[in-house]
């Protein structure tokens, strides 16, 4: 199954709230989680591919997410 990376993740007994924080201060402790983490790479591919907008996902925050799409659209243009 495509999530079974979820249950081994470092965040998978961590209250969902940590990774849906509200300000820059929740956000860095979310991170702090998963930089030890070994699922970070499924878990990035997830939010980056179901563009998920909200939260923490693979150690990185909606605005790194979004970034790191704009580069790929543009790689993308560029190579054609």
């Amino acid at each position: 199954m495509e999530t079974m990376w979820m249950a081994r993740g470092s965040c998978a007994n961590t209250p969902p709230r940590v990774f849906f924080p509200s300000d820059g201060v929740g956000v860095e402790i979310a991170k702090q989680i998963c930089a030890g983490c070994r699922m970070t790479e499924p878990c990035l591919n997830y939010a980056l591919e179901h563009r998920i907008d909200h939260g923490v996902w693979g150690g990185c925050s909606e605005r790194q997410r979004r970034r790191i799409l704009r580069r790929r659209r543009e790689l993308a243009i560029n190579a054609a």
